[in-house]
């Protein structure tokens, strides 16, 4: 069973103007993250409109990036569904295609209980030999799963193997790595609380800003792996105007696709209902980026 650690940015799915998929401009994305040497990417998540994709589409991003990797780095493909069968046939093709693992959220409409939940993710690991990366994140779901529901889920479904943390809770982070141990490697979830995530024991970020700002997140994760702290506060300091501007905004999906653009590689717009950035809010990202680079 694979481990994964270290900053695997959450990737957008560029498109055309008229909304189409830019696969041409997806493997130029990828060919930029392979020359960063990131440790992983994350495709068909929320930053990549997953909501919004055909599976025929989510499919096909699957094969351009695994293609375009070609086995530099892991890949895990988002395979989030409403329907837990969706989700399982999501994963099974994901698994099929050659995907390294997988990333599943709860149901977010429905707003399950935490035994509902418990079926749900168990479900899913049990239709496939990956690892699964199971993700907290009430913000977006409306529930935030309860700490020993993710600890039994740890511990005891053998394939669930990652947890992506984004309650903004450290103490929740910090207490159930305290209870999985080894059994569960925690991933941060949320991008303004990566040094405090990593110092509690999270062994990876699944990153937004990571798109915009690869060399600083895993500086980040680096210095405080060596426990150069003082070091990683200057690193974190200059990072967090974009990780609080990401998490504050709303329109994280917006701010990575609109700074792609401001860095020469490919965003364009995203799909309804979503809007681009305001004049406003370019400026600050571009204000923002300049600093960073």
């Amino acid at each position: 069973m694979k481990k994964f650690k270290g900053v695997y940015p959450v990737v957008i799915t560029p498109m055309k103007e008229n909304f189409e998929i830019n696969y041409e401009g997806l493997k130029e994305n990828v060919n930029y993250f392979i020359n960063q040497k990131v440790s992983g990417l994350v495709i068909n998540g929320s930053t990549g409109e997953f909501v919004s994709l055909t599976e025929e589409e989510k499919e096909e991003i699957i094969k351009t990036v695994l293609s375009t990797v070609n086995g530099a780095f892991p890949i895990i493909v988002g395979t989030a569904s409403e329907y837990t069968n969706d989700a399982i046939r999501l994963t099974q093709s994901a698994e099929n295609l050659g995907a390294d693992g997988v990333l599943v959220i709860n149901s977010y409409y429905a707003h399950p209980t935490d035994e509902e939940i418990y079926h749900q993710f168990k479900d899913i690991a049990d239709s496939t030999s990956l690892p699964i990366m199971i993700y907290n994140n009430p913000f977006t779901t409306g529930i935030d799963i309860g700490q020993d529901t993710l600890i039994d889920l740890g511990n005891n479904v053998r394939n669930i193997t990652h947890l992506k943390e984004s309650s903004g809770s450290i103490q929740k982070l910090r207490d159930i790595h305290y209870a999985t141990g080894n059994n569960l490697t925690l991933f941060c979830g949320s991008d303004d609380l990566a040094f405090e995530s990593f110092v509690m024991g999270a062994q990876g970020w699944v990153s937004v800003a990571g798109n915009l700002a690869p060399n600083l997140t895993k500086e980040l994760y680096e210095k405080i792996q060596s426990k150069d702290f003082n070091s990683a506060h200057e690193t974190y300091k200059k990072l967090l105007p974009l990780l609080q501007f990401i998490e504050d905004s709303g329109k994280y999906v917006q701010i990575v696709k609109a700074g792609m653009e401001i860095k020469g590689l490919n965003g364009g717009p995203s799909r309804p209902p979503r809007r681009n950035l305001n004049t406003e809010e370019k400026n600050k990202l571009e204000s923002i980026i300049s600093i960073l680079n």
